[in-house]
């Protein structure tokens, strides 16, 4: 039987009351008219069809730091008093400790062993595969998601069969997405904002909130009520806005005909087993997740399974309520009858990590977990009895050899009947979503990663390096700037042979303006690793910020050598063929840029403008007006757009545009433009006041664009007083 207190103060039955907020909630709720004991009789579960389905995932949190999971010092009373009201499973594991491998996970009933999504950024999820969400939607459901993350975003693949797939954090510069993420308060925002117009419709949502993820950073009054621990504040500033979720669906009569189901997809280690975050190892820590289920009409109130089971068993469970048969791919089991109590047993699980061997070059961390052992297979590997050592401190590998070798055999078949044929969905990433990536705590995979010769290193012997360079990433985002490179300089000393590690020093240099010696770290990796092409990549970003246009085209050119779809790579070329005016070479890069990346804001408005340059205006103005409609505020398609209409002479269209220009981005070249397009179409006094706003706004010295501006304005005046 299975020790279910894997936690220090973990409850291990029923949900025990440990403060007053949870009263609270439920009192309110019964009051509003929430049936929290109008649920099935214990232990029974009612199908139906007519159900609605939210999904609420919970990134980076631990099962042991909520409330209904035993934490006295939680503040997650709307997350409690669901558990309260539904079903609690007190031992559910994740695949993977990683977003994006555990959410293709959750929504598609697999294995990353299956789906083949093995890392954050560099996998997609495949367009063979079979979502949660086209099964829903083939049953008349409308289907909607709003996502808190970039690990998440719809170009890695999870978007399948949504209609409306919410991922837009922000406009931006280069990528659609600006920032990396966004808080709970603008993820609740975004439901609420369509579930306002889908309320009496049959819906399947997925709402992803990502707040305690690192680095910790919450908003009053929960940064101060927390400052002794921010990662329980996020979790708590999360639940709060969840609240404002569940309290919109009771406000219109939907609550009580909804099918909830709350999940983890990973955890945190907060510095236990040598971890400081997640990703790395596979111990309980991060491998254990919340999952909890309520849905007053169909299940019981108020009961807890102790049984093993895993993220892979949403998909059928939410598709078993709903009365839809399982698709074949899926290699979950629908747990309903763990509720009904017809099953107690444990499910085995298979963990695994790449996330070492694909971003250092250590070893992959694969694991597998059966009745009470759990199984860890690594140069080192590791045995655990979780009945009696549920901390995992103890490794038996040595003393419980028979044990081990028969886990290991059956490691070795699950991978064997998991495995799909299909092919991994590995994709590139770009300069900027490596930089998304970097910022959520992260560092992207290699395909070009100098893997030693021989037995690869155990991640266990590596935690010193891994620390320093937490270390640095922290004193980076806080901006202890001269620690940070110190520490980046100790990493690369231990580690010569990760590209990774020379582009983190070189974008702390970036970031204090000394290119110079960004670009000669930059040209050190390369020399040590001369097949990197993100450190090619990134090098050839550099050239272009020092205005280096043939250094950057030059390094490109050598990338895609190796890699000819790199869309970063493309972007460059095209981009640097752009400032040196070779437009029908600009419009080739952007134009197979676009083939990898379609959505990608930035290159769409570069390959418009080459085409407006080369003549094709009609073409380009399409381009441009179609980002319109997706970035209405957005001033620089505004001001695209004019400079196309007027070459066009459609001087209405060129004037309207460049108006709209000035209004959302005020700027110099802005108001020149639309200077010039007002003097052309007769408007001789408002040409003057921008032309005005022109010189009195610019930073340039005295060059020769702003010698015949004033030149002109001079000519222009004169004009109004003859």
């Amino acid at each position: 039987m299975t020790n279910h207190k894997r936690f220090p103060g973990r409850s291990s039955g029923r949900v025990r009351p440990h403060n007053s907020l949870v009263f609270l909630v439920v009192l309110l709720w019964a009051a509003a008219g929430v049936r929290l004991s109008g649920a099935p009789p214990q232990g029974k579960v009612r199908r139906d069809d007519g159900l609605n389905i939210l999904l609420v995932t919970l990134d980076t949190t631990r099962a042991d730091r909520i409330g209904a999971y035993g934490w006295a010092k939680a503040k997650t009373p709307v997350i409690d008093t669901l558990a309260a009201g539904g079903v609690r499973f007190a031992n559910a594991y994740c695949p993977a400790p990683l977003t994006l491998p555990s959410h293709a996970s959750i929504l598609t009933g697999t294995y990353p062993l299956y789906h083949k999504v093995r890392n954050n950024g560099s996998y997609y999820l495949g367009p063979e595969a079979v979502t949660l969400a086209e099964r829903l939607k083939e049953k008349g459901y409308r289907t909607s998601a709003v996502v808190a993350s970039f690990n998440v975003d719809s170009r890695f693949g999870l978007d399948q069969g949504f209609d409306f797939y919410d991922d837009q954090f922000s406009d931006d510069e280069m990528l659609k997405t600006f920032r990396s993420e966004r808080r709970a308060d603008e993820v609740a925002d975004a439901f609420l904002s369509w579930f306002a117009g889908h309320a009496q419709e049959k819906f399947f949502a997925w709402v992803h909130f990502y707040d305690p993820h690192m680095p910790h950073d919450v908003p009053s009054p929960y940064k101060e009520e927390f400052a002794g621990d921010l990662y329980d504040g996020e979790i708590a500033y999360m639940d709060h806005h969840f609240g404002r979720i569940i309290d919109r669906l009771r406000e219109t009569k939907v609550l009580d005909k909804t099918l909830i189901v709350i999940a983890g997809d990973h955890g945190e280690a907060l510095g236990d087993k040598g971890e400081l975050d997640h990703g790395i190892f596979i111990y309980d820590v991060t491998m254990k997740v919340p999952l909890i289920f309520y849905g007053p009409k169909v299940l019981p109130a108020g009961q807890v399974s102790a049984s093993r089971v895993r993220l892979i068993d949403i998909m059928p469970s939410i598709l078993d309520v709903a009365g839809i048969p399982a698709n074949k791919e899926i290699q979950g089991t629908s747990l309903l009858p763990f509720i009904e109590g017809k099953r107690k047993d444990d499910l085995s699980c298979y963990l695994e990590s790449y996330y070492p061997l694909e971003t250092y070059g250590w070893s992959q961390l694969l694991g597998f977990i059966d009745g009470d052992w759990k199984y860890i297979q690594a140069p080192r590997s590791e045995l655990y009895n979780l009945e009696q050592d549920a901390l995992e401190e103890t490794n038996l590998f040595s003393k419980e050899g028979k044990t081990a070798a028969a886990l290991d055999k059956k490691l070795v078949a699950a991978i064997r009947d998991y495995s799909s044929k299909a092919d991994a969905g590995r994709r590139k990433l770009s300069r900027e979503e490596e930089e998304r990536l970097r910022s959520l705590g992260y560092v992207g995979s290699d395909a070009s990663v100098k893997i030693p010769k021989g037995p690869l290193p155990d991640p266990k012997d590596r935690m010193n390096e891994f620390k320093l360079l937490y270390d640095a990433k922290l004193a980076e985002y806080e901006g202890r700037l001269d620690e940070s490179e110190k520490n980046y300089r100790m990493v690369l000393d231990m580690a010569p042979d990760v590209s990774w590690h020379y582009i983190s020093l070189a974008i702390l240099m970036a970031r204090q303006k000394r290119f110079d010696e960004a670009i000669k770290v930059l040209k050190t990796g390369i020399d040590r690793i001369p097949d990197s092409v993100v450190l090619m990549s990134r090098l050839a970003s550099f050239y272009m910020r020092v205005g280096d246009f043939k250094g950057a085209y030059e390094m490109s050119v050598a990338t895609l050598a190796l890699d000819p779809r790199h869309f970063d790579a493309l972007v460059i070329a095209g981009w640097s063929e752009d400032m040196r005016g070779n437009w029908k070479a600009s419009a080739d890069f952007f134009g197979r840029a676009l083939e990898i990346e379609p959505e990608n804001k930035f290159t769409r408005l570069k390959y418009a403008y080459a085409l407006g340059a080369l003549g094709r205006g009609e073409e380009a103005a399409a381009i441009d007006e179609k980002l319109k409609s997706e970035y209405p505020k957005d001033g620089r398609i505004y001001k695209d757009l004019g400079v196309i209409y007027t070459a066009l002479r459609k001087m209405d269209l060129a004037e309207e545009n460049l108006a709209k220009a000035v209004e959302y981005s005020p700027n110099p070249d802005n108001y020149l433009a639309y200077a010039a397009i007002l003097e052309r179409v007769g408007k001789l006094p408002e040409a003057v006041v921008n032309l005005k706003l022109y010189l009195e706004n610019t930073r340039e010295g005295n060059t020769p664009r702003k010698q015949q501006a004033q030149k002109v304005l001079a000519e222009w005046e004169k004009r109004i007083k003859e």
